[in-house]
């Protein structure tokens, strides 16, 4: 039986995501949220960072880390473009799941100028064919903006550095979540 990874997101980002993991990776969870992704990353890393600006987001992690016992994982309180501070390995995979925490305070997002900061950092870090992992969350005001920031940066990155791809789900409606990817040539 096979899962059909075009239905969810993140589901789809989750096994692009499997190709540049391995029981060595060192990761970053930009955005721990809820923790999901924090956790998967955490069955398939060595060493996980994971990163947010809400306390509850952490305590949220922090809870389903040890519902799993997981304990690779280092919970930093602190915005992802801080991520340089924090992380002195070069990361496998980077990975930002943006928007605001499902379930939490819809007022608290991620921000275009804070995303763009960090964004720059992690292509700095990212080994050379790591990969830096967006899912972009737009139907609200500041995702707008942080969207289309991203976009723009990305439209512009190096060739010869970078490889960027844009995956979009094209006939849903309501502002689907989006995914780049930005591979680091060298």
């Amino acid at each position: 039986m096979y899962t059909n990874i075009l239905t969810k997101t993140t589901l789809l980002a989750e096994n692009l995501w499997l190709s540049y993991l391995n029981e060595d990776s060192v990761t970053v969870d930009a955005t721990a949220g809820n923790g999901e992704d924090t956790l998967f990353l955490s069955r398939l890393s060595r060493k996980v960072y994971s990163f947010d600006i809400q306390q509850e987001a952490l305590d949220n992690t922090a809870d389903l880390l040890k519902k799993h016992g997981r304990d690779n994982v280092v919970l930093i309180h602190d915005s992802h473009e801080n991520m340089d501070r924090y992380v002195k390995e070069q990361p496998d995979l980077i990975v930002f799941n943006l928007g605001y925490l499902p379930d939490g305070n819809k007022s608290i997002t991620t921000l275009a100028d804070s995303t763009l900061a960090a964004l720059k950092k992690s292509l700095e870090m990212i080994r050379v064919n790591g990969l830096v992992s967006i899912v972009m969350y737009w139907g609200h005001e500041e995702g707008k903006k942080e969207r289309q920031a991203i976009l723009d940066f990305s439209e512009q990155l190096d060739s010869g550095k970078y490889h960027c791809v844009y995956l979009n789900m094209l006939n849903q409606k309501n502002c689907p979540p989006e995914i780049i990817l930005i591979t680091k040539k060298k």
